[in-house]
């Protein structure tokens, strides 16, 4: 990942930070290119109509603006089991065994490809949530249809 998509990254992280802080969980993407545009939606993780409109919509702003890079970042338990790592939306709910709190992240740079990685989290007793350091996937990802950003991704992509 190049400096300027890992500024990216870490600008959409923080903006994410800041809303889990105050108990809110949007999906942030930040779309460069002629000029920096920062969409936030926060319905994203109510159903899979509203993921994928947010993504269709970020998709027509980051042609709009000619981006060549982008970051999608959303807040997500995961479950993993051997081979496949499960998710599913967050929720004011205590977690279950085997599950972790995780702002999950994928970046496009137009020189660089496709990276993918989380930012694992947990919550201290009185539920102030603690962040670790973004890590980035340093194994092959198959990212399912549901990923966030992968949308995103196919849109911008389906006639190249």
């Amino acid at each position: 990942m190049n400096a300027e998509t890992a500024a990216l990254l870490f600008d959409v992280v923080e903006r994410l930070q800041k809303n889990i802080v105050a108990r809110d969980r949007p999906a942030i993407v930040a779309l460069e290119g002629e000029r920096r545009l920062v969409l936030i939606d926060y319905d994203y993780l109510r159903d899979p109509r509203s993921a994928t409109s947010f993504e269709t919509r970020a998709a027509v702003r980051a042609r709009e603006i000619q981006a060549t890079r982008w970051v999608f970042a959303v807040p997500l338990v995961w479950v993993t089991a051997p081979d496949v790592v499960y998710s599913r939306a967050v929720s004011n709910l205590p977690l279950r065994e085997g599950e972790q709190e995780t702002i999950t992240w994928m970046s496009f740079d137009e020189s660089e490809g496709v990276d993918y990685g989380r930012v694992p989290y947990a919550r201290r007793p009185g539920g102030e949530p603690v962040f670790d350091d973004p890590e980035m996937f340093a194994v092959g990802v198959r990212p399912a249809p549901t990923m966030p950003g992968h949308m995103l991704l196919q849109e911008l992509f389906q006639n190249s």
